[in-house]
């Protein structure tokens, strides 16, 4: 009856173990999934800041004003004062519209048809002619100079309507911006206007200069809509710099957040592996701890049984398991204790010959492991300094690499190979095995507390030994590496400083 209770109460242990470990797990999602997002939100957040970014560049674009703008507008309109377009630009209308004002009124009445083939072709020939009699560069030029104005400003001098009317009051448009949408002719410029002169590339309300509208009320008359646009030709430039503080504060800005999310990410993975690995740790030391304590009860109960211990041998045999459980018990308790007692504070240090301290630690090492088929050779080099070092967590370390040697090691014969030798960085001890070596992709892993690979699971072990063994490197002062190969073995190197 004690045996069942017992194993009912492991039983229920490790049942509450795991169901706390399912609702760490269920509290955990995947990272892939944590990326996703992430990259979802830093698209939305791009997306939003371009938006910002945008209006605010729209914003000044239509705030921004040339200042040179009323310096032109006044010589423009002076030059024009009894003219339209540029100077003599009146005359070139007038000698091709005056003389059709009644034919074209006329046709527009009886056949719109033939008056929209007429106008067409009368537009071409008006175009044509203002371009070629245009005089708005040099004239422009002359603006420049004279009002000391910046030499990289461009001008566009548009056409926006032309009229026509024969009794002084209502209008028939030879063209107008309605009328010239989806018009072909290669003179005109597509919802815009007519381009008489210039190169300016981006006309529009926030650089129009000056616009005017000439008519007269007589009869027999046309009416004409004009304009003039001036700009830089470094306006975007100059925008951006305006923009510069914003679009810096937005970068800065997003690059932190990233940075932030980042961090977080990389904590939040960090913490899960942790957690991870303190479930496995859990789950192998609940195992570890009730494997001698089981043993102990068991044998404990065999003992108060008369019958077997009746028999001196059997009391022998049971004392002696006993005795090995509870050593057993002892060793892992210090194991897990020893992790945070190593501190360079407390170190105390004496001074050793190093070939002769590792004779003296591979002769108990192989007390304590005979019987088993394991080869350990030690090499030792010539011209080996004295080395400072706390013996006690030294030979613990060397013990610990040579278990980890023997447990990870499926060969018939197990072999382990201790070198000593004087390199670049000073003393060099080499500890090589022949056992299953570490999947490239464990290596950088197998020094982190609770570590212990997906395949070595089915192995008993607290994912501590190899941890212990760069904390006693660590507080030494040296450094440790590692070269693995799977089904090839593992060779550790530390360097003594």
């Amino acid at each position: 009856m004690p045996d069942s209770i017992l194993r009912r109460g492991n039983y229920g242990t490790q049942i509450s173990i795991q169901a706390a470990m399912d609702d760490i797990n269920r509290l955990n999602t995947s990272p892939k999934t944590h990326v996703f997002f992430l990259i979802i939100s830093v698209f939305v957040l791009l997306v939003v800041q371009y938006q910002l970014v945008w209006n605010t560049y729209s914003l000044k674009n239509r705030q921004y004003r040339l200042e040179e703008q009323q310096v032109i507008n006044d010589l423009y309109s002076a030059s024009i004062r009894n003219d339209k377009v540029f100077p003599g630009g009146q005359r070139v209308l007038d000698s091709f519209i005056n003389h059709r004002l009644n034919y074209l009124s006329t046709i527009y009445r009886l056949d719109k048809a033939t008056f929209t083939r007429e106008t067409q072709l009368l537009l071409d020939s008006i175009i044509t002619e203002m371009r070629i009699h245009s005089n708005m560069d040099k004239l422009f030029q002359t603006f420049v100079r004279k009002g000391h104005l910046p030499s990289n400003l461009e001008y566009l001098l548009t056409i926006n309507d032309i009229t026509i009317t024969a009794d002084g009051h209502n209008y028939v448009p030879l063209f107008s911006q309605q009328t010239l949408r989806g018009n072909v002719s290669p003179l005109l410029l597509p919802k815009v206007s007519v381009v008489i002169d210039g190169s300016l590339k981006d006309p529009g309300s926030h650089n129009l200069t000056t616009s005017y509208t000439v008519s007269s009320p007589s009869r027999n008359s046309y009416q004409v809509s004009f304009s003039l646009y001036v700009d830089r030709a470094d306006r975007n430039l100059i925008l951006f710099k305006m923009m510069l503080p914003t679009l810096t504060l937005s970068v800065i800005s997003l690059l932190g957040l990233v940075l932030i999310n980042y961090i977080t990410f990389r904590n939040w993975v960090k913490q899960k592996k942790l957690a991870e690995m303190k479930s496995d740790f859990l789950n192998s030391i609940t195992h570890e701890f009730n494997t001698p304590l089981s043993t102990i009860l068991v044998a404990n109960k065999s003992l108060q049984n008369e019958k077997i211990s009746s028999k001196r041998e059997n009391i022998q045999n049971l004392t002696e398991v006993i005795s090995r459980q509870t050593l057993r018990l002892q060793t892992l308790f210090g194991q897990v204790l020893d992790i945070t007692r190593t501190s360079k504070t407390t170190l105390e240090k004496e001074v050793y010959d190093l070939n002769e301290l590792l004779e003296e630690v591979l002769l108990d090492y192989r007390l304590k492991i005979a019987g088993e088929k394991v080869t350990i050779t030690l090499n030792k080099g010539n011209n080996i300094h004295p080395v400072h070092l706390n013996k006690f967590w030294f030979t613990t370390m060397l013990y610990n690499t040579f278990n980890n040697a023997i447990k990870y090691n499926d060969k018939t014969c197990k072999e382990i190979n201790v070198t000593t030798t004087t390199g670049k960085n000073g003393i060099e001890l080499r500890i090589k095995d022949n056992g299953i070596g570490i999947p490239t992709k464990h290596v950088k892993h197998i020094f982190e507390k609770f570590f212990r690979g997906n395949r070595l699971n089915s192995i008993p072990g607290l994912g501590l030994g190899l941890f212990y063994v760069k904390q006693c490197v660590d507080t030494h002062g040296w450094q440790i590496s590692v070269v693995s190969e799977e089904k090839q073995g593992s060779e550790f190197t530390i360097y003594i400083g």
